[in-house]
């Protein structure tokens, strides 16, 4: 059984809610790419905390409960199954702040390089995320 504590998906969730961005530095390589619903995909670092920041800017309370981390045979690849919530308190990836809280679905996979993410892909229900917080 893989120890999620351990596993660099889930250590970088935590850190961005916890607003732990500098930690991002030890968990993504600096020309990290991540393919992100919403119009919120980066392709640096850099960009990725910015990001962050919108996110817990929009919605204090950010939380990613990951549920499970699957690891290839090599190390090299995990995906973890997330489920999301928070309040919308601010606009955030085109959707209007509305004050009202949402619980969501997601998927997140990433390959490794040299122990950091290198790319991610976040699979993200943004539908039930629209109906949810919608006036």
């Amino acid at each position: 059984m893989v120890d999620l504590r351990r596993t660099v998906v889930a250590r970088w969730l935590a850190a961005g809610d916890a607003g732990e961005l500098d930690a991002f530095d030890a968990l993504l390589d600096p020309d990290v790419v991540v393919h992100a619903p919403a119009g919120l995909s980066t392709t640096t670092l850099e960009e990725e905390k910015a990001v962050w920041e919108h996110a817990l800017a929009a919605m204090p309370d950010l939380h990613h409960d990951v549920q499970e981390v699957l690891v290839n045979s090599d190390g090299d690849v995990e995906m973890a199954r997330v489920i999301v919530t928070g309040t919308l308190e601010g606009d955030f990836g085109g959707i209007r702040a509305t004050e009202r809280s949402f619980r969501i679905d997601q998927a997140v996979i990433t390959h490794l390089r040299d122990g950091r993410v290198a790319e991610a892909w976040e699979i993200a229900d943004i539908a039930a995320l629209r109906e949810q917080v919608a006036d």
